[in-house]
């Protein structure tokens, strides 16, 4: 079986995939969470190529011989084939959490109403996201997941949104499938184009951050979908 690499959001932290890692870990499957770092006040190139660097550094700790299944969520989709790029192994396949999907001809914040909303945050010397517990509450019930997740908040500077994360040509590479955790408008159009590709798709009737949630349920859906590309592939090679 292929290993995991859990990509979280550039706007969070590994806390968002950490209980999931505990569940694949105690079913003895290989995973690995890459922490793309805190925003850097200094720096020098795009933030992509960055956190495309911290996540291939963890993804060569699985041991040389596995092949690997990038899943990544929310504002991580946009990374998953830059980092395919940047792995030193074989990508068994692409699992679109809750995410964006990866477009090379438009910057992070797209071109819509996020977009605009974003520029009045930074016309006004602020930062996306600025989530209080409040905000959270209805997502994550429970006060300490809450905590957790907000200790690790990581908004992001205007350069960030401006930037266009590549995709390199004959992407996907790999079988794709796409997990919607619930009604979210940020990821009506990602889910539905997902559909029309016919990838394999799930929806898990919860909130943005149901893996925190729900870490059971989220790692038999990852599971399932694995075992279904595998026999797919199977079947294609007779």
């Amino acid at each position: 079986m292929p290993a995991f690499a859990l990509i979280h959001s550039p706007l969070v932290g590994p806390v968002t995939w950490s209980a999931v890692a505990d569940e694949l870990s105690r079913r003895r499957v290989a995973v690995v969470v890459p922490d793309l770092g805190a925003p850097a006040e200094t720096e020098t190139g795009p933030h992509w190529k960055r956190h495309v660097a911290l996540a291939a550094r963890a993804i060569a700790s699985v041991p040389a011989a596995a092949s690997v299944v990038l899943v990544g969520h929310s504002g991580a989709g946009a990374l998953l084939p830059a980092i395919r790029n940047a792995m030193d192994r074989a990508c068994a396949g692409y699992i679109f959490v809750d995410a964006g999907l990866p477009n090379g001809n438009e910057p992070r914040k797209g071109m819509g109403g996020f977009a605009r909303h974003l520029d009045e945050i930074h016309a006004q010397g602020e930062r996306f996201p600025h989530w209080s517990d409040e905000d959270l509450r209805d997502v994550l019930p429970v006060p300490a997941v809450r905590t957790a997740l907000l200790r690790e908040l990581r908004p992001q500077p205007p350069e960030f949104w401006d930037e266009t994360v590549p995709v390199f040509a004959g992407w996907p590479d790999a079988p794709c499938a796409y997990i919607r955790f619930g009604p979210n408008p940020s990821y009506d159009a990602a889910a539905a184009e997902a559909q029309r590709r016919g990838w394999r798709y799930r929806d898990l009737g919860g909130a943005h951050f149901h893996m925190l949630v729900d870490p059971v349920a989220v790692s038999d859906e990852l599971l399932a979908i694995e075992a279904g590309i595998r026999l797919e592939r199977r079947r294609e090679r007779r």
